[in-house]
């Protein structure tokens, strides 16, 4: 069986997307699942940059480093290189479904939080403005955890 690819997206990939990508790699790791995590953002304004100190602090606090990490754009050939491609808000859905060239595409998208059934329908809320970044770690984790139950 192929291992499973997982893209996480959002906007910038500094905060959100970075921080699920490092969750989820976090976790199958505790259950021994053997996946491939990446991520990326909508836009390109933060290529090659590292995830924001805030992000890195987040997940620092809870043993998860994610300063390897650089921001890169989401790229139409992502497609072909991810199973499931899970974005981060509304927005993010569909900059990334404007890009599908078909039908097989857009079945790889789903908002993240759509994974955990207390927070199906939702989007994650960016932490860059108001520093929520505790919140968001607690909402990547629940879904990140409910995802790799849908997985295997």
């Amino acid at each position: 069986m192929a291992v499973p690819r997982i893209l996480m997206v959002c906007l910038g990939n500094i905060c959100r997307s970075p921080m699920a990508e490092g969750i989820l790699k976090h976790r199958a790791e505790q259950l021994g699942i053997d996946i491939v995590v990446d991520s990326a953002g909508t836009s390109d304004h933060h290529q090659g940059q590292q995830p924001d100190p805030r992000a890195m602090a987040e997940m620092r606090s809870n043993g998860i480093d994610i300063s390897y990490q650089r921001s890169r754009p989401f790229l139409t050939a992502d497609f072909d290189r991810f199973d499931h491609i899970l974005v981060m808000d509304t927005s993010n859905r569909s900059n990334v479904l404007s890009m599908a060239r078909s039908e097989t595409d857009r079945q790889k998208v789903s908002l993240i939080l759509d994974h955990g059934n207390a927070v199906k329908g939702h989007s994650v809320p960016d932490p860059y403005f108001d520093d929520g970044f505790g919140r968001v770690y607690e909402l990547l984790d629940y879904a990140c955890g409910a995802f790799l139950e849908k997985l295997h």
